[in-house]
Formats: C-alpha cells, sequence, structure tokens
C-alpha cells in the first residue's frame, strides 16, 4: 500500500459523521430566479405619463409660429431631420422681401444635410464658393491669416448663422478663410447649380434678387405665436379688436413604434422543469425586461421620435468649458424655465457634475422620490440613464424636461387592451408548436413619445466626462 493511500484511510478511520459533500445530495437548494445584468432603473419609463394613444398615432396641434426676423434663419426638425423654414430664407440679403412663398419652399427643398464632426473642416480658405451654408445647430470658428501669416480665429458662428450667401449671385470668387466645426454640427447646404435651377423657372427669382427685405405684416407675441388681438385697460364702448386662433396646416403625429421578439421554449422544458420556478414564465420575464430596456433606449435615442432628436435645435446649449458646473446646470434648468420636471443624464455625467460641485465648495442636496434618494440641482432631481450615448470624445448629453399633456410637457405614448395584453401596451401571442415540438410566442411592446411644445425640453450638449489632469 502507497503512502498516499495510507493517508485517506486513516482520515477515513478518524470521520465520525456523515461529511458535507454527501449531505448536499440530499439537501433541498435554494435558488434564485434567473439575473440579468441588463436591467437598469428606467427612469424615463417610470416618470413619464403615459396617454392612452388610439389608432396608433397622436397628433400634435399647436398655434401658428411665425419666427421673427432678427438676421438669424431658423430650423424645424422632426427627429434628426432638419429642414429650413422656407419664409427664413429672406434673412439672407438677397432674398430679403422676396414675396413667392412656392419659390421659397422650392428653394427649401433643395437644400441637402451635413453633418460634422468637432475638428473637421467645412470650407477651406481658397476654394471656390459655391455654395450657402445654414447652421442649424453647433458652433463653427471662422479661421483666417493674421498679419504674421499665423492662423487666427475671427469669430465663431453659431445656430441660426449662415456662410456663403454670394455664392447664389457670383460666379467667380474664393472663401477667404476656413470653416471648422467647433462642436458637433448639423448645417444646411444649397448650391449654386440648385439655386440656378430654381431661378429659371421664377423670373419673380431672378429680377429681385437684390431686393430689400420687407417688414413683416403678421404680427407676433414674444414666443413668435401669431398674435391674438385683445384690448385691456379700455373705458366706454370703443370697439373691440376681432380675432381668431389659427393653428399649424400641418401638425406633427407621432405613431406607435414597435420592440418585438419571438420567444421559443421546447415543450420538454415547459413540462418537466417547472418546479420551483415556472420555465415560461421566468424566460416571459427576462425577454420583457429586455423589451423594455429597449423602449427605453429608443425613446431616447430613436432619430425619429427619440427626445435627444426631438428636442427643438433652439432648445440645445453647449457647456461652457466641458466638464459640466453649477453654472451650465442653471443654464439648462432657464431652458425649461416653466415648472421643469427632473433633469435625465448618464450616470458618469452625474459624477462629472459631482466633481464640479466639490471643486467650487457646492454640495447639491438630495430629495426622495419613490423611496430612493438621488442628488437634485435647485430643487429639480438629476436621475442617471445609461441609455444616453457617450461618444468617442468622451462627451455626452443631459436633458432636462416638463412633462405631462396639463402642463405642455413631454408625454409617453402606448395603447392600451390591446389583444393578449401582458403588461400596458406590451402583449403575448401564442403563435404554435412547431414539428420540433418548440412552443413559440410572439412578444411585442408599443410606444412611442412626444414634444407638446417646444421648451418643455431642453439638451446640455458636449458635457465631457473625463478626470481633469491633477
Amino acid at each position: 500500500m502507497s503512502e498516499s493511500a495510507g493517508i485517506e484511510v486513516r482520515q477515513e478511520e478518524q470521520r465520525r459523521s456523515l461529511g458535507t459533500a454527501a449531505a448536499r445530495n440530499l439537501a433541498t437548494t435554494t435558488k434564485s430566479v434567473p439575473q440579468m445584468q441588463e436591467i437598469s432603473s428606467r427612469w424615463l419609463l417610470r416618470l413619464l405619463p403615459w396617454v392612452h394613444v388610439k389608432g396608433g398615432a397622436y397628433r400634435v396641434n399647436r398655434r401658428l409660429s411665425y419666427s421673427v426676423g432678427d438676421g438669424r434663419i431658423t430650423f424645424t426638425n422632426e427627429g434628426a431631420a432638419v429642414r429650413v423654414i422656407p419664409g427664413e430664407l429672406c434673412e439672407l440679403g438677397l432674398l430679403r422681401g422676396f414675396p413667392d412663398d412656392e419659390v421659397l419652399a422650392a428653394l427649401a427643398d433643395r437644400f441637402t444635410q451635413a453633418e460634422y464632426e468637432p475638428g473637421q473642416v467645412i470650407v477651406s480658405e481658397g476654394d471656390a464658393v459655391d455654395r450657402v451654408i445654414l447652421i442649424a445647430h453647433g458652433k463653427v470658428a471662422r479661421i483666417g491669416t493674421g498679419p504674421y501669416g499665423d492662423p487666427v480665429e475671427l469669430d465663431v458662428l453659431a445656430d441660426g448663422d449662415f456662410l456663403g450667401e454670394r455664392a447664389l449671385i457670383d460666379d467667380d470668387g474664393d472663401w477667404d478663410f476656413t470653416a471648422k466645426a467647433a462642436t458637433a454640427c448639423t448645417v444646411l447646404v444649397l448650391d449654386r447649380a440648385a439655386f440656378a435651377e430654381v431661378a429659371e423657372n421664377s423670373p419673380d427669382l431672378t429680377r429681385r434678387l437684390a431686393a430689400y427685405r420687407a417688414g413683416r405684416n403678421v404680427p407676433q407675441n414674444d414666443h413668435g405665436e401669431a398674435a391674438i388681438a385683445l384690448a385691456a385697460g379700455h373705458s366706454g364702448e370703443p370697439d373691440l379688436p376681432g380675432t381668431f386662433v389659427d393653428y399649424e396646416v400641418s401638425p406633427r403625429e407621432y405613431e406607435l413604434s414597435v420592440a418585438q421578439t419571438v420567444l421559443r421554449v421546447h415543450t420538454r422544458v415547459a413540462d418537466l422543469y417547472n418546479e420551483p420556478m415556472d420555465q415560461v414564465e421566468q424566460q416571459l420575464r427576462l425577454t420583457v425586461e429586455a423589451l423594455r430596456e429597449r423602449q427605453e433606449h429608443e425613446m431616447i435615442n430613436n432619430r425619429e421620435f427619440g427626445l435627444l432628436h426631438n428636442a427643438d435645435l433652439r432648445q440645445r446649449i453647449h457647456t461652457r468649458t466641458g466638464a459640466p458646473t453649477p453654472d451650465d446646470l442653471d443654464d439648462l434648468l432657464s431652458m425649461v424655465w416653466k415648472n421643469p420636471t427632473f433633469v435625465l443624464a448618464h450616470p458618469k455625467a452625474i459624477a462629472a457634475f459631482g466633481r464640479e460641485c466639490s471643486r467650487r465648495g457646492v454640495y447639491p442636496q438630495s430629495v426622495e422620490i419613490m423611496g430612493h434618494h438621488v442628488p437634485a440641482w435647485r430643487g429639480v432631481p438629476i436621475f442617471p440613464c445609461n441609455k444616453i450615448p457617450i461618444s468617442k470624445a468622451r462627451t455626452t448629453s443631459m436633458m432636462v424636461m416638463r412633462v405631462g399633456e396639463k402642463e405642455q410637457g413631454v408625454v409617453g405614448l402606448h395603447q392600451v387592451g390591446i389583444p393578449d395584453e401582458y403588461q400596458p401596451s406590451l402583449n403575448v401571442r401564442f403563435m404554435g408548436i412547431d414539428e420540433k415540438a418548440i412552443i413559440s410566442y410572439l412578444v411585442s411592446a408599443y410606444y412611442s413619445c412626444a414634444v407638446l411644445v417646444p421648451d418643455a425640453l431642453g439638451i446640455l450638449d458636449n458635457v465631457e466626462i473625463a478626470h481633469g489632469a491633477a
């Protein structure tokens, strides 16, 4: 007998009770339900008021708005798609006072959208001026040559500014500066050839390119909406003004989006392995959690209806120095100053804001919401959301919103009472059993979100989250 075998025999002789390894074979193991790291707090879905949508579509009717002529061009956007308001083209000096709305609309339709990342060159000094560029969103630095031949920053253009107006009337000429994106930029471009095609079909445009800008005859209120005629403080029996409230002719409609998947479970699993947990129920629970996670992601990032893309361009601002400071949060709250409900930010952006507060000796208070203590600024709670993207440059966005139909805010859209409903606006439909004994269920979630008026949502862009140098 070997020495190791003798040691095992002696140990066995010394044991006086049942070992734990053998005992576990007879014990009942306590199990957790299946865990999934993807599940998050999903604060946006929890905090948004949900509106029941009949027929799968929700129309946002607004008063007809007119942009005040101030030398800056105004745009509209549906999701990520940006369009210049045709009448705003009269802000270009050569189109001032031009009265033909059909021609202006034709010009607006000829603009193409382009996106630039920070540091990308939009036009280069010395190249031919062959297009007009409208800055819909972002900052553009104009860089020229200094007195000693060094490049110098001439100025910074931003939302509503434009470049290359002379391209529409001159056939020659070069850019005397370089335009470079200082932040992520969205621009609309109209080249000379496209403008010429429209001009060929409009004698009036050909004759009146140099006409001065005519004053608007449409009265407006401070928000650019068509004014409602009123009288106040009068005495006696004067003639009261007659009025009506005009509406947008083509209001925005939001159709419910869908997230779907097919859940498959083998009948043998469903029949034999349901103790102590129902296998189908657990599979369905995790599938629903994944769909809800995708739903929140789409409600933030979808280019058609997601909040990051549906914020009005005038409701987007940039940080002052990169990292989110208390001053930046004040600026953000001022965008939604009428009863802001909450701020949504990536956890890393919240941490960056906390560092900036600590650096300044400012310590924001927390508030209790649904049993959770969350940080707040000026009494407005700041909730984490890992669906807000972080760019390769380590920048992200923060958003503030006012919610609810009554408050003319942001609302979630869904339709309750759908067939085979499992949760509100989410159903599970049995699809049958195939020849391999696989049970299939179609799981669908229907949802969208809408911004009722522009000042219900504000975005703080270019929020740097990287740690600064010590």
